[in-house]
């Protein structure tokens, strides 16, 4: 069988010109040095996690409810309660609004606020006079 050729091709990154390894023909975009690699690696993990914004934002919330601890129905048992942190600061106090609402409920009401108040931190509202 005949080797496949391969032409020299400018480095992404650094733009010198490398000679790519035939294996990886049409497929290799930087050349050899590590440094290059590394670069391109950034920028190509940057480029998905643009693309894939929800994949984190589902784990997010499925390991918070995943950590949770519902408060035991009855008063008698004693056995401490997990709150996870929040990353808002609500002006009521979460002891008590976990108490009454659930441990639970109050993860899901806590990522919607954040959901809410990161999507309308680029925008500014105008009141009609």
């Amino acid at each position: 069988m005949q080797k496949a050729r391969t032409r020299k091709r400018p480095c992404k990154i650094c733009h010198k010109w490398f000679m790519p390894d035939p294996r990886q023909i049409g497929r290799q975009k930087t050349c050899g040095d590590p440094l290059c690699q590394k670069e391109n690696h950034r920028r190509q993990c940057a480029q998905w996690n643009r693309k894939n914004r929800d994949y984190f934002k589902a784990n997010y919330l499925g390991e918070k409810l995943a950590h949770k601890k519902d408060p035991p129905s009855s008063p008698s048992n004693k056995d401490p309660v997990v709150k996870p942190s929040s990353r808002i600061a609500p002006d009521l106090p979460r002891d008590l609004m976990a108490d009454i609402i659930g441990v639970g409920h109050l993860i899901v009401i806590e990522y919607i606020i954040e959901q809410a108040m990161r999507h309308g931190k680029g925008r500014t509202s105008v009141r009609a006079p």
